[in-house]
């Protein structure tokens, strides 16, 4: 893979996958149901969808894909070349707010995660890097986060596991300096790699951690499943990432509640 002659091809895809979101009108949009009202899908998150795998296949024939929609959200073997996409991570907030979503592509070689993208689409801002690259916002290099402990930093969180307090999670956020929810995995691994935020907690599926995780483990953050297992890139998953110490701080309040509940 010769990669930054991949990273320029992918900065133009995302650019103009960008401007077809940013030339929609919002009332002409077909806005779908999934699971419940909650969950919802628009021609839009499918049409994006549609013409970054065309612009991947043209590039790599032999490339799969893992994405949200249309039928390719599940992928029995990682081995070969794969890119993982959420076409409209945040579609409540594109529906509703018409800001506040991103667009994620993720590169991944034989399992290993090699590239990362993030684009907020309303503020023409691309988080991108990778395996041994760094990260940058557009051209400029960000610089690594400090190790921050829980104490001293935002946290951003699932809104149902902190209400609930599922795992600790309202006792995590109650011991951070404060919560933030977004309703969108991208802005928050964005406030993640600018040291706006100490972790994130969540319920997730693959293609909204799959770029991410790649940026993450650029800065040497940690992340995994709630009880510290590996991400299985199936289903929906419990998610875990944050600064190193937080993270050992978070997993430590999260098996407490393991253990009282056995």
């Amino acid at each position: 893979m010769n990669k930054q002659e991949l990273i320029h091809q992918i900065k133009i895809w995302l650019k103009e996958a960008a401007e077809k979101i940013r030339a929609v009108q919002i009332k002409t949009l077909k806005v779908d149901q999934k699971t419940n009202r909650k969950d919802l899908v628009t021609n839009m998150d499918r049409e994006v969808q549609a013409f970054l795998i065309e612009k991947i296949q043209a590039y790599n024939p032999e490339a799969k894909i893992l994405a949200e929609e249309e039928g390719y959200s599940e992928l029995e073997s990682f081995e070969g070349q794969v890119f993982v996409i959420d076409p409209i991570d945040g579609t409540m907030n594109f529906v509703l707010e018409q800001e506040n979503f991103c667009i994620m592509l993720g590169v991944y070689q034989d399992g290993v995660g090699q590239l990362g993208f993030i684009y907020d689409v309303m503020k023409e801002a691309l988080y991108w890097g990778g395996k041994d690259l760094g990260v940058y916002m557009n051209d400029h290099p960000l610089t690594k986060p400090e190790d921050l402990r829980l104490k001293d930093g935002l946290i951003g969180l699932n809104g149902y596991l902190f209400s609930h307090n599922r795992w600790n999670v309202r006792t995590i956020g109650e011991q951070s300096m404060g919560v933030r929810i977004y309703g969108c995995a991208g802005l928050e691994m964005i406030a993640l790699l600018k040291g706006k935020h100490i972790g994130y907690i969540a319920n997730l599926s693959p293609w909204d951690y799959g770029a991410g995780n790649v940026l993450l483990a650029e800065f040497g953050m940690k992340y995994s499943g709630i009880s510290g297992e590996k991400l299985k890139f199936r289903g929906r998953e419990y998610y875990i990432a944050a600064t190193p110490q937080a993270y050992d701080e978070i997993r430590a309040l999260i098996a407490a509640a393991d253990s009282l509940n056995k």
